[in-house]
């Protein structure tokens, strides 16, 4: 299975100590009428970054972080 840019960018992000800032729309929100996700990390020195999401790999985006969020 290939892995999808944004979550590869996502992960790669959360181990070099981003913190996830603003998830649009909201993880826990229906996926019902999802098709974009926009996903805002802070760096420890304050620096943002956005990672945009587009249709199946929203989902997949959002899922990895509802699974993530349990997990702390």
């Amino acid at each position: 299975m290939v892995e999808l840019e944004s979550l590869t960018k996502l992960k790669r992000l959360l181990d070099n100590d981003y913190k996830i800032e603003k998830i649009q729309p909201p993880v826990f929100a229906s996926d019902a009428e999802v098709n974009i996700v926009t996903v805002t990390l802070l760096c420890p020195d304050g620096k943002k970054e956005t990672i945009r999401a587009y249709r199946e790999e929203s989902r997949a985006l959002r899922e990895y972080i509802r699974n993530l969020d349990q997990k702390l």
